[in-house]
């Protein structure tokens, strides 16, 4: 804007695009600007004051991925009435009227605590496609990078200098959701095995030593750096600040389950994923916000009755403990568990005595911050062909996830196309699944 005085007026006018502005109208722009720009501030305040009350809530999220996609009819959704229930039986739980297969007689008993959705339903057949539209929210494009559901949960309730990653993953990798657009920061850490600690971090030499080391490498980055290589030096320093934080951090006997009391180890049971389940409820306590256990080879293309027996043998007990060990030490309210994986099963059993994929109608559970357990929602045919009752769409299943959490899902980021992007697709969340 330029300047001018008016012979007939005296009036300073200002002169955009052209067009003349008197004085008087523009004081009154300006102040409308200037109050505009004190209230975008104290928007600006707002939302970090609520960001950083939604941090102190002290919630997390423990996600039991079942890579592969269970058979909801031999987990939680049994048919033993119809010829596509199979050998599966059904027992009673803790909750009359609620039955689940028999191979989850300890989860039977925690049923109180657990709220099922047998009525999912997608589109998405094919492993990687599935697999990133349950645990992200969104399907794959080509030129968006989505956000695991743990970075989401990571960016909204991670402590920025918390010296523990925010987002752990424990298990045999797979198929892993990264942090995507939000970026490395957001990418889990990877623990193969809860039974010894992360890989490459015990200190090889002294700490004063290992700082003065830290101190050289950044040295020599720096000429790295004025050569045109700024953004890989930057991600790199994050990665290297990040990770001497932690091992650095008295937290790291987190990781050793072996502090922990033999009858409170015994209770998980034994193997892997006894471990696993014991270690995300230490990690839970030590204040990570999110935890993701990888239970794989639910792909029951053939003998699915026996290899479902056996991995449910592997999650039965620890899953039932991992509910009891957080009720009784006050963390379920604030801790949301879910199990899930790609997709169900198909209820016709093939010549291979096996099942293969079906996403048209498949279960998942809820437990804790805020969920009603005790609960089942939705209901098939009893072939487990249909959904008879109440469908439950993958955008409405991740709002309710962000909904118990306390997470905006209409929270919009910029994507690294420059696309706004929501935390989750549109839809409501599942109202029946809160007290």
């Amino acid at each position: 804007m330029r300047h001018r005085t008016t012979p007939q007026t005296g009036w300073s006018l200002g002169v955009r695009g052209g067009r003349i502005v008197s004085r008087r109208a523009f004081v009154r722009q300006s102040t409308a600007l200037a109050a505009s720009g004190a209230v975008g501030l104290g928007l600006r305040r707002g939302i970090a004051q609520a960001a950083d009350s939604l941090r102190r809530s002290g919630k997390a999220c423990i996600l039991l991925w079942m890579q592969g996609g269970p058979s909801q009819f031999e987990t939680l959704s049994p048919k033993p009435n119809h010829a596509n229930g199979g050998e599966t039986r059904a027992i009673s739980t803790s909750v009359p009227g609620i039955e689940i297969a028999d191979n989850l007689p300890e989860t039977a008993r925690v049923m109180e605590h657990l709220c099922l959705l047998r009525t999912l339903t997608g589109k998405e057949g094919s492993h990687p496609r599935a697999s990133h539209l349950m645990q992200t929210g969104y399907l794959p494009a080509a030129s968006v990078k989505f956000p695991a559901l743990g970075a989401h949960v990571a960016y909204h309730l991670g402590e920025p200098d918390f010296d523990l990653p925010s987002f752990i993953h424990i298990g045999r990798s797979g198929q892993v959701a990264r942090g995507g657009f939000l970026g490395l920061d957001y990418d889990p850490f990877l623990i193969t095995s809860a039974t010894r600690p992360p890989d490459n971090t015990e200190l090889a030499t002294a700490r004063s030593r290992f700082r003065r080391r830290l101190q050289l490498m950044e040295q020599l980055e720096q000429d790295y750096a004025r050569d045109g290589a700024e953004a890989i030096v930057e991600n790199h320093r994050k990665l290297y600040k990040k990770a001497s934080r932690m091992v650095l951090s008295s937290r790291m006997k987190t990781f050793d389950i072996e502090e922990e009391p033999s009858a409170s180890r015994s209770a998980y049971g034994d193997g892997d994923m006894a471990a696993a389940f014991l270690l995300a409820r230490r990690l839970v306590e030590a204040g990570v916000p999110f935890v993701e256990i990888n239970l794989g080879n639910w792909d029951t293309h053939n003998d699915n009755f026996e290899r479902t027996r056996n991995l449910c043998g592997q999650l039965d007990r620890p899953w039932a403990q991992l509910l009891r060990d957080l009720n009784d030490r006050g963390l379920l309210d604030r801790t949301l568990v879910v199990w899930t994986g790609e997709f169900g099963r198909t209820p016709r059993i093939n010549p291979r005595g096996g099942r293969d994929h079906f996403p048209r109608a498949f279960a998942a559970a809820l437990a804790g911050c805020g969920i009603r357990g005790g609960q089942v929602i939705g209901k098939t045919d009893p072939s487990g062909n249909a959904i008879e009752d109440r469908p439950i769409e993958i955008p409405q299943f991740f709002r309710t996830i962000y909904r118990a959490l306390g997470i905006d899902a209409d929270h919009e980021y910029v994507s690294n196309v420059g696309r706004p992007i929501k935390v989750a697709d549109d839809g409501e969340p599942i109202s029946e699944a809160f007290g």
